[in-house]
């Protein structure tokens, strides 16, 4: 934009409107620039105005012209069309954009050099230290755990703290940025912090030393009494209700509200804090806490759902809180339950109690864990059957509330990989060697600080043999859906994987699921220099769209050692025994997930309905409010399941046997 110097016509007209400035040489307006739209302003420093030539509708519906009325500038520059107004201190250091609205603020400045919270560091974890994270705009889940967790391989981390470091300083200015199209309504202090462009902040208390990266496509949106202090808040997310942020990374599309709490942590995508407390924790996708007595604290939690209570104790008062935990990803939390860190809990598994033993049950994903008089008991396998699991799996990807097209978080929401079946595979090998060691006819098993009873030992392996029969064959069944073959051979050439990456352990890097091999790849090749932040976060979105190809080898792999032989020698026979397996299995476990529902609609959970008549009365109450069984969304949607699935295996299996010879 083209700026030139006010006419002396101009001066004499702002100065009749109550306008000053210590120089008005360094006022610079432009060129259609009309001073009727500035008054009882006061200029100090270099500014430049630009034009006001509309008028702006206020929420309520009053409409006001654009222009700075009552406000104080220091070294600003304002965009065409901004409404300034009624600014109770100063603005200062700022660039405003275009279109954007300020009224009724305290004070909005930049003091000094500053990164707008690029390269703050977040002891997140450990309170005591070791794992402090640089947090910077771009900051995605995968590359948060690698920092995080990987802290063996220290010239590979400081590698990543050098590139990091170097983005804030390319980040840092003396001169603030509020982008275009900007809402800023009866605010407090604002200080030290970028805005990006459709950003709404509304009875904001403080904010200091951050950077709120709104765009058009998924603006932010800060509430009544907000607090951020060392903070990046990414595109999407809404904080509102006095909520405190302090010393904390906001991914894309989280929701804070009703007075939460959150400290010395990292939160990514579609997290949801209301009420509670959140202290040096690693909030992977989906972490969500909505009850005010829950504290998550010095923990890494994924696709987390918190019950009212839950608790976790890092401090033993000895050498001070030190201690950390881990939840897999799916973990649940049932109300009062507790949790004594270190301890880690496997995938999809269910907490319910105290629990004071350090367990770890990361090798036996899908279970209860309950207390019993003060013993911790595991159920193995148990929330595999249970309609909540299956529940989880289908809403989180409908409650992706990301909107911005650069997404920073791979996200796989997949119940069933290689990921957990590895670890249904291992469990099964626990068991196994549980039952070898103390006898099949051993009442309870010890393991790991937890009590296993026989009975759930012997289910727990069945319902792991299930899921992993419905795994392999969904892998399977998936791979010859994809192609068409008409003899044995074809059918070989076409169940040949793509490539030999996918063998081995898979880890789960806060919500990507990747082969461990190629995250060593990464690894090394940042450790060896020469990849940036950019070439980083593309190599992990890499990974993460070449899943389904890496899925197939790892099935496969496991496919070959049912099967006793390379997929070169694989018989028709053994393909269909597969495919009827999974047939089998799918179908026993939507049964047992529609037996496990059918509960919600007993009598016990008929108690309260139809309060003042008798039991009819009560049957048709709770008809009314939560419907019948049988008309259930989710019932209907498993009976379809079970049919869909059913005729797919039919279909395969007769296809197999229409082979040509």
């Amino acid at each position: 934009m083209n700026y030139r110097s006010l006419t002396g016509a101009e001066i004499a007209q702002l100065k009749a409107q109550g306008c000053s400035a210590k120089n008005w040489n360094d006022v610079e307006v432009a060129e259609a620039f009309d001073a009727r739209y500035v008054r009882e302003t006061n200029f100090s420093g270099k500014n430049r105005i630009g034009a006001f030539r509309r008028e702006i509708e206020l929420p309520g519906g009053l409409t006001v012209h654009t222009g700075i009325y009552n406000a104080t500038l220091h070294n600003c520059e304002v965009g065409d069309d901004a409404h300034l107004y009624n600014i109770h201190n100063y603005i200062a250091n700022y660039h405003i954009g275009a279109n954007t609205c300020i009224e009724n603020v305290n004070a909005i400045l930049v003091d000094g050099r500053t990164a707008f919270g690029n390269g703050v560091r977040v002891p997140v974890m450990n309170e005591g230290g070791g794992r402090e994270i640089p947090i910077f705009n771009e900051l995605s889940a995968s590359l948060a755990y690698i920092l995080t967790l990987y802290r063996h391989r220290p010239a590979m981390i400081r590698e990543l703290e050098w590139m990091i470091d170097a983005y804030a300083e390319a980040q840092a200015s003396d001169h603030g940025y509020i982008g275009d199209n900007v809402r800023i309504l009866n605010c407090g202090s604002i200080k030290n912090v970028r805005v990006g462009d459709y950003a709404e902040l509304t009875g904001v208390s403080r904010l200091k030393n951050g950077t709120i990266n709104s765009n058009e496509a998924a603006p932010v949106r800060l509430g009544s009494g907000v607090k951020c202090v060392d903070f990046i808040i990414a595109s999407g997310v809404e904080i509102g209700d006095s909520t405190l942020v302090d010393k904390c990374f906001v991914g894309q599309g989280c929701i804070f509200d009703k007075h939460y709490s959150a400290c010395e942590s990292l939160f990514f995508s579609n997290c949801q804090g209301m009420h509670g407390e959140a202290c040096a924790i690693f909030a992977g996708p989906y972490t969500v806490t909505h009850h005010k007595s829950t504290l998550l604290i010095a923990g890494m939690f994924s696709f987390l759902n918190a019950g009212s209570g839950s608790n976790q104790s890092n401090h033993m008062y000895k050498l001070g809180p030190i201690h950390q935990g881990v939840a897999e990803r799916g973990a649940k939390t049932t109300s009062d339950s507790y949790l004594l860190w270190p301890s880690k809990v496997g995938a999809f598994s269910l907490v319910m109690g105290r629990h004071t033993h350090h367990a770890d049950t990361s090798d036996l994903p899908f279970s209860y864990l309950i207390e019993n008089n003060s013993e911790s008991y595991l159920v193995p396998g148990a929330n595999l059957r249970t309609v909540g699991t299956i529940r989880d799996a289908q809403k989180w990807p409908k409650r992706d509330n990301r909107k911005d097209p650069n997404k920073l978080d791979c996200i796989n929401f997949n119940l069933l990989s290689p990921y957990t079946v590895q670890k249904m595979w291992r469990g099964r090998e626990v068991l196994d060697e549980l039952q070898a060691l103390s006898g099949e006819n051993t009442e309870v098993y010890g393991y790991k600080n937890c009590k296993i009873r026989n009975s759930s030992l012997r289910h727990g392996r069945e319902l792991y043999t299930i899921g992993i029969q419905k795994f392999l064959g969904n892998s399977l069944i998936s791979r010859l859906e994809k192609s068409e073959w008409r003899t044995m051979e074809e059918v070989r050439a076409a169940l040949r994987p793509d490539s030999r990456i996918g063998l081995g352990v898979w880890v789960d890097l806060a919500g990507m699921l990747a082969p461990k091999s190629e995250v060593t790849n990464l690894l090394n090749g940042i450790e060896e220099g020469g990849l940036t932040l950019a070439a980083i976060q593309t190599k992990l979105q890499e990974m993460h769209a070449h899943y389904y190809s890496y899925e197939w080898t790892w099935a496969l792999d496991k496919l070959e050692q049912v099967w006793g032989c390379s997929v070169e020698e694989v018989t028709l026979e053994q393909l269909c025994e597969t495919v009827q397996q999974w047939k089998e299995a799918v179908v026993g476990l939507d049964k047992m997930v529609y037996n496990d529902a059918r509960k919600e609609f007993d009598l016990n959970s008929q108690t309260g309905f139809g309060v003042d008549g008798d039991r009819e009365q009560a049957e048709a109450d709770f008809e009314e409010v939560r419907g019948s069984f049988e008309s259930n969304s989710f019932v209907k949607a498993v009976l379809e399941h079970i049919a869909k699935k059913t005729a797919l295996g039919n279909q395969i299996l007769d296809r197999l046997g229409n082979l040509d010879n």
